[in-house]
């Protein structure tokens, strides 16, 4: 194996099992950052190392001894060895003469535990949203900081100033490294959905830059929402994130041509689905709606929108869509989280069901709402209904005002597409 191989097999392996490292680390040394700080050391340890002795049968285990090592050594050298940290280190010594590499991951039981802990850390509400994303991609999504930076389009400095932020006010405000219980699961677990749900729609749909999709940061949110769900089994919403996000991903290769140019939902060759995660989130869909059905007969959100993503993946052209089934869900959607962007899809809906006319009058009572002051899918979407109705003109400005509120050069490329053709059709 070349050097450039091991290189690509530590790289793999740390994607794989970082996130265990550093979440059975912060539960011994009760500190997100000092975990993260061992575990790049175990790191540093296996590039200076295996490309010389191979990369072992066990990488992740190799790694977790190696850092726990570290994690002793840096105890005993601490100048604040207090009972505690004696405690802890006499614990991991313990621990460490007792086993064997091979036996590591059993030892490190429930790793579950500790990587739920790891998520709710991460999503803490003393942090920012986006100091809670890219927290989230560091440490349970394995990504560098630069990774981060460049699928975000933001400066890397600025994704290091916000990890570094981030850890530094878990430590100050001794945010306890555990899951939390009652009523407040609930409201956090919310709070963790949604970074993850943000994580994959930035992937889908790329706010800005030069690319229509990021799809490494879809299969990221999507690795993170397969975690969740495995680890919180009997969570309906946890289910239904991972159906949707299993539904919308399935799409991928079909939402751009060979020259990276999106291509609309009802214009896409449906044969490119992937009809893998299609199943996948059909089956998570159904396993949401049995556990809802137990526990509450209202079905959650995300819930919601996986039914709706279900009812495109179900119907074998545009043509065969169950529209009155989408429409009836997104008012469903609307009764429990009220958003003039829920209702700006009811109002596509709408009009595929009863015609153009209908969704305009839904859309024109939208154009005032200032939370859609600076969405340019509300211009773009009324672009269209006017163009389906032969306003062209009418179009043509929707089409160019929307072209000039996004950010990604894609999707301005083609709004404006559609504008020139309103001009010559009218």
């Amino acid at each position: 194996m070349t050097a450039t191989d091991i290189h690509r097999s530590i790289d793999a392996v740390w994607r794989i099992e970082s996130a265990k490292l550093i979440a059975t680390l912060a539960r011994m040394v009760r500190d997100v950052g000092l975990a993260e700080e061992l575990a790049q050391d175990a790191l540093v340890a296996a590039l200076e190392r295996w490309p010389e002795t191979g990369v072992p049968d066990q990488p992740g285990a190799w790694l977790m001894a190696t850092a726990k090592h570290r994690a002793i050594d840096r105890l005993r050298r601490s100048k604040l060895l207090q009972r505690k940290h004696e405690e802890l280190a006499r614990e991991l010594e313990a621990e460490q003469e007792s086993a064997d590499d091979a036996h590591l991951d059993k030892l490190d039981d429930p790793i579950g535990d500790d990587l739920l802990r790891l998520v709710f850390t991460a999503c803490h509400p003393v942090l920012s949203t986006p100091a809670q994303v890219a927290l989230t991609l560091r440490l349970l999504g394995g990504l560098s900081t630069d990774e981060i930076a460049r699928a975000f389009l933001v400066p890397e400095p600025t994704i290091a100033q916000r990890i570094v932020r981030a850890k530094r006010t878990l430590a100050d405000k001794q945010v306890p490294y555990e899951v939390p219980r009652g009523e407040e699961l609930a409201q956090r677990l919310s709070s963790v959905l949604a970074v993850i749900y943000l994580i994959f729609n930035e992937g889908y749909a790329a706010t800005a830059g030069d690319d229509w999709m990021r799809p490494g940061l879809c299969e990221d949110a999507l690795r993170l929402g397969r975690i969740l769900a495995g680890l919180v089994p009997n969570e309906p919403e946890v289910h239904g994130l991972v159906a949707l996000m299993e539904i919308q991903a399935s799409r991928s290769a079909a939402r751009v041509n060979g020259n990276g140019e999106p291509v609309l939902l009802l214009e896409q060759n449906r044969a490119r689905w992937d009809q893998l995660l299609i199943h996948r989130g059909l089956a998570a869909l159904e396993r949401a709606e049995k556990l809802g059905s137990v526990r509450n007969p209202t079905r959650g959100p995300y819930t919601l929108q996986a039914a709706i993503a279900a009812c495109h993946a179900r119907a074998l052209t545009a043509e065969e869509t169950d529209w009155a089934s989408i429409v009836g869900l997104y008012g469903a959607l609307a009764q429990q989280v009220p958003s003039p962007v829920v209702e700006l899809n009811r109002a596509v809906a709408l009009s595929m069901l009863f015609g153009p006319a209908a969704g305009l009058a839904v859309v024109d009572g939208l154009t005032g709402d200032p939370l859609l002051k600076d969405y340019h899918l509300l211009p773009s979407v009324r672009g269209d209904l006017l163009r389906k109705l032969g306003r062209f003109g009418e179009a043509r400005e929707e089409f160019e005002r929307a072209a000039g509120m996004t950010r990604n050069a894609r999707e301005q490329a083609l709004l404006r597409q559609r504008a020139a053709e309103c001009l010559a059709e009218g």
